[in-house]
């Protein structure tokens, strides 16, 4: 068996304790309902009012507004334990839109927005992604146009995590000059508002249960107060000052799901006969998992060394990137491996080993490539 979590400095009694209690209400709350959901397409937004009710959905959030003023840890350890039970990401996108809000938010829009997002009342959307602009978000092209006291925003987003559940969206618009300079964040309650429509919830490789989807806005009006902080122009720096933080909140699944695998195939080899012996007993099955075992190890401690850096305020972004990509190739291999030693079984959906392969593909893709991940890098080591 793998150690349990590779016990790190951060993780004290009471964030144990913590896990526990999120552990236990998965397993009892959410887990049963997970085919269906996946059938479906989507988890209906009233399941997180009680999350958020329990404390889980923004336990890291100020107690002025709701929360109980836990570290991020605290929700990490959701995510961690939502990956393992095939939970997909859609309170991790909740917790980043809600960050920005209390970063750079005015307190009249923090008091406005966070209670509602930390108890479950709002679920949160990031509306970034173009049909024409992904990574490049200098390129983006909906527009917020400034008329009195409102803006109107027309234009189109794509990809986006929680657009059809989701009754709260940070939307990146263009408000100036083209480039960065002239990107601001605005905060749309997209319920009844008129303007405002979900386009096709899209089809999917895998995360079948989280819900993606396109998002038009023709004339949507929304008062000027609605803009992210009191000046346009500031929200491709805001978006970029979150990204370590967003950057974790992607290796955490990535370790969570590789152990989840290696747990399951060596369950699995043990019982599996082949040739008159178990799996477990051929040199090749036991090679590949003691790989896949070493990689757990590695990625959980890579982690681990992350969220301590977080924590104490000196985690770079560079660090992150690191992470972000190195964790979630690792995912994509491990999860590779282990579905091989399942032979055919392991192709079949019933299984939770070609779940987790096919939701495993999209976290070297969503929150920056691989490639964009390695470009950030290298720009730092050339620079």
């Amino acid at each position: 068996m793998l150690p349990q979590l590779y016990r790190h400095q951060w993780m004290d009694e009471d964030i144990e304790a913590f896990r526990e209690q999120v552990r236990r209400y998965i397993a009892g709350e959410l887990s049963p309902h997970m085919d269906g959901w996946r059938r479906q397409g989507f988890i209906p937004r009233e399941v997180w009012r009680p999350f958020g009710e329990m404390g889980f959905m923004l336990p890291e959030i100020d107690e002025a507004y709701g929360g109980v003023g836990a570290s991020r840890a605290y929700q990490l350890v959701v995510q961690d334990e939502l990956a393992k039970a095939e939970v997909p990401a859609t309170t991790a996108v909740h917790t980043i839109a809600a960050h920005y809000i209390l970063d750079y938010g005015t307190e009249e829009q923090k008091r406005r927005w966070l209670p509602k997002l930390t108890n479950g009342e709002l679920l949160a959307g990031i509306a970034l992604t173009e049909p024409g602009c992904g990574s490049d978000l200098k390129a983006l092209r909906t527009r917020a146009t400034r008329e009195g006291e409102e803006y109107v925003i027309d234009g189109a987003k794509t990809f986006i995590t929680n657009g059809y559940s989701a009754n709260l969206l940070v939307v990146a618009v263009r408000t100036g000059e083209p480039g960065g300079r002239g990107v601001s964040l605005i905060v749309l309650e997209t319920e009844n508002l008129p303007g405002f429509r979900v386009g096709r919830r899209l089809e999917k490789l895998g995360q079948h249960a989280s819900d993606t989807a396109e998002l038009f806005f023709d004339g949507v009006r929304v008062p000027v107060d609605n803009l992210l902080g009191e000046k346009e122009g500031n929200g491709f720096t805001q978006l970029m000052s979150q990204l370590p933080y967003e950057r974790l909140l992607l290796c955490v699944p990535a370790a969570a799901v590789v152990e989840r695998a290696v747990e399951l195939t060596v369950d699995y080899t043990k019982q599996r006969k082949a040739f008159g012996q178990s799996l477990a007993e051929f040199q090749n099955t036991r090679f590949k998992l003691a790989e896949c075992a070493t990689i757990a190890h590695v990625v959980r401690g890579f982690l681990n060394d992350c969220v301590q850096r977080m924590l104490d305020g000196t985690l770079d972004d560079e660090a992150a990137y690191m992470a972000k990509w190195w964790c979630t190739e690792q995912q994509g291999k491990v999860l590779d491996e282990c579905l091989q030693l399942f032979g055919g079984y392991g192709y079949m959906v019933e299984y939770p080993i070609a779940r987790l392969y096919a939701d495993a593909r999209v976290q070297r893709i969503y929150g920056g490539t691989t490639e964009i991940m390695k470009d950030l890098i290298a720009r730092k080591l050339f620079a």
